[in-house]
C-alpha cells in the first residue's frame, strides 16, 4: 500500500501539522493494526480512507500516535488534498463519513474548504486549576469538547509552557476530553486576527502543531468580535506555525486551508 506523509494547514513543507494518509482501502483493517501503524509513523495523525459505492465518498478514521480520535480536521484536508492531488480523483467536493457525521471537503481556488460541526462552548468562571496549570490567568474560559482559555495578548499565549498532565486532568473534570486551547486576539497591524495553540494531552499530544476541531470550537468564539468576512487564524506552534480561515455557516463551521505533500512510501506490512 503508498502512503503520504502531508502538511495540512499550510503552503510550504514543515509547516502546518503532518499527516499520514494511506490510499483507499476495500474494507476497514482491525483497530489494533491501525493503531499500530498510527503508533510507528508518530505524527499528528494518522487516516484511514474506506472506499463506498460512490467515487467522490469515503469512510474516514483517524488514529492519534496513541487513540482513536472522534474528529481530527487536519488529517481530513490532507485526506482531501491526497485524493485530489495525489490520486487525481476529479470531483470538484468529496464526501467523508466519520464519527463525528458526514464531512466535506471541496477545492477553493488554491486552497480547500472543509465543513465541520459547529462545536459548541460555554463560558464558565475560571478553574483554578486551570490556572495553575496554564502558570497565568486567562480573561475568559469556555467548556466544550475542549477547554478554551482566553487571553488579552498574544505573547502571553506565544509564551505559555503549562503542566500538560494537570490540563488533561483539568479539561477531564469538566467535561471535556483531556485537552486545552488557548487563544488571544493578534497584534495591531497583524496579518491574522487569532493567535492559538492547542495541547491535547488527552489524545497522547502534549502539543499539536494545527488542529482543525479546536478551530470548530474557537470560529463561533470569536465570531461578531471582529470585521465581517473569515476570521484569520495562526495556530503558533513552536517551530512550525499553522495558517487557515474560519467561518460561521448555521450550525456548521467552514475551513480554509492549503496542503502540501512531503513524501510518498509504500508499506511493506499489510492489515
Amino acid at each position: 500500500m503508498r502512503q503520504w506523509m502531508i502538511d495540512a494547514f499550510t503552503s510550504r513543507a514543515f509547516g502546518g501539522n503532518a499527516a499520514c494518509i494511506l490510499e483507499p482501502l476495500s474494507a476497514w483493517p482491525d483497530a489494533a493494526w491501525m493503531q499500530g501503524l498510527a503508533g510507528e509513523n508518530n505524527v499528528g495523525a494518522t487516516a484511514f480512507l474506506r472506499r463506498t459505492e460512490m467515487p467522490s465518498r469515503f469512510g474516514l478514521r483517524w488514529f492519534t500516535p496513541a487513540v482513536e480520535v472522534p474528529l481530527c480536521g487536519h488529517a481530513t484536508l490532507a485526506a482531501a488534498h491526497m485524493l485530489f492531488a495525489e490520486a487525481g480523483l476529479g470531483a470538484e467536493a468529496l464526501e467523508f463519513e466519520t464519527l463525528s457525521g458526514e464531512l466535506c471537503v471541496q477545492r477553493s481556488g488554491d486552497a480547500y474548504e472543509m465543513t465541520l460541526p459547529a462545536q459548541q462552548a460555554t463560558p464558565i468562571p475560571t478553574p483554578p486549576e486551570l490556572v495553575a496549570a496554564l502558570g497565568v490567568r486567562p480573561t475568559e474560559v469556555w467548556a466544550g469538547a475542549y477547554l478554551v482559555a482566553i487571553f488579552e495578548t498574544a505573547d502571553e499565549v506565544r509564551a505559555l509552557e503549562p503542566r500538560h498532565e494537570a490540563l488533561r486532568l483539568v479539561s477531564l473534570a469538566h467535561g471535556g476530553q483531556g485537552n486545552v486551547g488557548a487563544a488571544a486576539p493578534a497584534e495591531a497591524g497583524s496579518a491574522f486576527d487569532v493567535i492559538d495553540r492547542f495541547f491535547a494531552p488527552g489524545y497522547g499530544i502534549p502539543e499539536d502543531a494545527a488542529t482543525g476541531s479546536f478551530h470548530g470550537i474557537l470560529t463561533p468564539i470569536f465570531a461578531g468580535r471582529f470585521k465581517a468576512g473569515p476570521i484569520r487564524f495562526h495556530q503558533a506552534y513552536p517551530g512550525r506555525g499553522a495558517e487557515l480561515e474560519g467561518r460561521v455557516e448555521g450550525d456548521r463551521v467552514t475551513l480554509r486551508g492549503k496542503a502540501f505533500t512531503v513524501s510518498e512510501a509504500r508499506l511493506r506490512v499489510a492489515p
